[in-house]
């Protein structure tokens, strides 16, 4: 029985790996979409989310499955309610990939980005898959000093950010406004994007070492997970 149980904490483990290679190769695709104009590529990546939705039901069905039948306790009822977590996060880096691909299908046949700025977008596109790619890794070594080690990918994201705002509200810009929108909502996806992947890099200090977020973290990370819902990229059903 105990084999068994383990074996299903393993599956939990495989499943959470894979939506990082999957959350990986959406935001990489979506960026060349985007930056390419490529609206073919865009529904692909749209249509793919599903894919992710559905291995997040599963793996939820399945640790709340384990709960019940089996109680786990330690270290083991961590890495149950700790994979359920981590499994929202990739999930919502898995939509947030989805909207830069929107954005691409919706200014087609133009591209969403003005030739200036692409060398940026893509900047932020491969620190997005770095980062993604780094929180699969640190999740199947549980190696808690390469999950601390993902702080500096953020910082490198949050740089690109600041550093796109201020291309934006340069004197010197003469950007038009859908412009404008459209990078300050891209410019927020993919910071997002590799805030939730820091996320699924403290659960896994947390499931190692039993270490939790203080009550003012915690409080942050639910107030960002609002703000994020609340400023997803509303457009017409036919966008």
């Amino acid at each position: 029985m105990r084999d068994a149980f383990h074996d299903d904490l393993d599956m939990i483990t495989d499943q959470l790996v894979e939506m990082t290679r999957l959350a990986g190769s959406a935001v990489s695709r979506a960026t060349t979409a985007l930056l390419d104009a490529d609206v073919h590529l865009a529904e692909s990546v749209i249509a793919a989310d599903e894919e992710l939705d559905a291995i997040r039901t599963e793996l939820d069905a399945l640790s709340i499955d384990l709960l019940a039948r089996q109680q786990p306790v330690a270290t083991d009822l961590r890495i149950v309610v700790t994979s359920m977590r981590m499994s929202s996060d990739l999930e919502r880096m898995g939509d947030l990939a989805r909207h830069i691909a929107k954005v691409a299908r919706l200014r087609y046949p133009q591209s969403a980005v003005p030739p200036a700025l692409n060398a940026h977008i893509l900047q932020m596109g491969q620190v997005a898959e770095r980062i993604v790619a780094k929180a699969g890794s640190v999740i199947a070594s549980k190696d808690t000093d390469q999950a601390i080690s993902l702080e500096q990918d953020d910082d490198a994201m949050d740089e690109l950010h600041r550093q796109l705002f201020a291309a934006l509200l340069s004197e010197k810009a003469e950007y038009k406004a859908e412009v404008v929108v459209d990078l300050t909502l891209l410019g927020r996806y993919y910071e997002r994007f590799a805030d939730h992947a820091v996320s699924v890099a403290r659960r896994v200090v947390y499931l190692v070492t039993g270490q939790i977020l203080s009550d003012a973290d915690e409080a942050a990370v639910d107030r960002e997970e609002q703000e994020e819902t609340q400023s997803s990229y509303a457009r017409p059903a036919s966008a």
